[in-house]
């Protein structure tokens, strides 16, 4: 079969397989997506409080009747879901018309949460819009989880097209596909939250990398490359704003590191690395400004959501000696849990030993994946679970594995030593090898 056939199988499959649980993927934050969706549609706050209601409430439920279908001493009782689905659509509707009655109606999302955790929902309308036309058309449970599918097969492909795009064989830039649906990104990217999205802008901007450093003749290649960044960072700026602030920096300190490590070489940085890092540090000032004329929650707000859960209790006094004491322990505590379970250091471990492979495309690559360390530092909850803040770091071992294992396939021109794999427009020797 040819490629795009492969590709089209893997999607499907994993299209397939997420039919295994339609309903239940939703966590406290996918009410506010939702309810966003449904208002950009023209629903009236009070239409939009229901279906939301009702599609986390039956969620819920279906999660009580399968926990109780396996329950060793409950299994043969009757079914709780009905029970379930009226309490919490009881529960819910409740805390929204006690907010509606104190005057908090205002906005595109419904009130399930205080205005200011809401206001920071409220800046991120990228994912609403993208769940919108599949809402409007599906209804809320059938168009959640086919934006969510679309969007985590649109992942995949990305990564595909990443490998490709560098000359590995088809094979392997298949493994790269899989990898993404496999490995915890595809379980993140199926979840109504913003982190799908993320993951595929993200995936865009490393791929717009890859064409940018790979131009053998001309510019036109690392123009497009330049070209697709900028428009990852620009709808990422929509979907959250601090993941676009982050890539930009990211990218730009990748072009720099790459830049100066060709001068001690002798040689010039290269249009492509040139003009990644511009679009990086483009992205970085027009973030911060807009951020601020927008008016944006900022960064001490953000730190107060953290250290008053959610807003719950009065603000800190003093929040970034108590930031900085919980930013200490948090990652002691993190280091310590993925000692016992080491398979996230060893599949980063091994993801950066394939970028080697690619040095000056490497380092973008480390660099885009370096953002899901940002995001963590940024939001200390170890609480958070499924290791969802983090999840872009695992965009290295989808791509740098495939790197790795591509001695093994045959036609592979071995790794010349460090500092002579990269070419003068980037392009890597081990590149030339015929593409399957």
């Amino acid at each position: 079969m040819r490629p795009r056939t492969w590709v089209l199988v893997l999607a499907a499959v994993f299209a397939v397989l997420q039919l295994a649980d339609v309903t239940g993927r939703d966590t406290p934050d996918s009410k506010n997506y939702v309810s966003y969706a449904l208002t950009l549609g023209g629903a009236d706050q009070r239409e939009a409080a229901v279906r939301t209601a009702d599609w986390v409430c039956a969620g819920q439920a279906s999660e009580a009747a399968r926990a109780q279908s396996v329950n060793v001493v409950r299994f043969h009782a009757p079914s709780p879901a009905g029970r379930v689905f009226a309490r919490c659509r009881e529960d819910e509707l409740r805390r929204v018309e006690t907010r509606w009655a104190a005057g908090q109606g205002d906005g595109h999302i419904v009130p399930f949460v205080g205005p200011r955790l809401r206001a920071v929902f409220e800046v991120r309308p990228g994912y609403p819009l993208f769940l919108l036309p599949f809402v409007a058309a599906l209804g809320v449970t059938w168009g959640v989880w086919l934006a969510g599918v679309l969007v985590t097969v649109a992942g995949g492909v990305l990564a595909f097209l990443v490998l490709r795009t560098l000359s590995v064989p088809v094979p392997l830039a298949l493994t790269g596909q899989a990898l993404y649906y496999v490995l915890p990104v595809g379980t993140t990217a199926m979840r109504p939250m913003t982190e799908g999205l993320m993951l595929a802008l993200t995936l865009t901007a490393v791929w717009g990398c890859a064409l940018a450093l790979t131009c053998r003749t001309g510019a036109g290649r690392a123009r497009a490359g330049a070209v697709l960044v900028a428009g990852a960072l620009v709808a990422l700026f929509t979907v959250k704003h601090a993941q676009a602030l982050f890539l930009g920096v990211c990218l730009a300190g990748a072009g720099a590191a790459v830049a100066v490590r060709r001068r001690r070489l002798g040689r010039a940085a290269g249009r492509g690395v040139a003009a990644v890092a511009a679009v990086g540090c483009a992205a970085v000032a027009g973030t911060l400004l807009l951020a601020r004329l927008l008016r944006y929650p900022s960064e001490a707000e953000s730190m107060q959501d953290l250290l008053t859960g959610h807003f719950a209790r009065p603000d800190r006094v003093r929040p970034w000696p108590e930031f900085l004491h919980l930013e200490g322990d948090f990652w002691v505590e993190w280091l310590r849990r993925q000692l016992m379970a080491p398979l996230f250091p060893a599949a980063l471990a091994a993801g950066v030993w394939g970028a080697r492979r690619r040095p000056a495309f490497g380092a973008f690559l480390v660099a885009a994946a370096g953002t899901g360390f940002l995001t963590q530092a940024g939001h200390p909850d170890i609480t958070i679970g499924g290791d969802r803040l983090i999840v872009l770091a695992w965009l290295l071992p989808v791509v740098g594995v495939p790197l790795l294992l591509e001695p093994l396939m045959g036609r592979v021109v071995p790794v010349p030593p460090q500092g002579s794999l990269d070419g003068p427009n980037g392009v890597g020797l081990s590149e030339a090898h015929s593409m399957r």
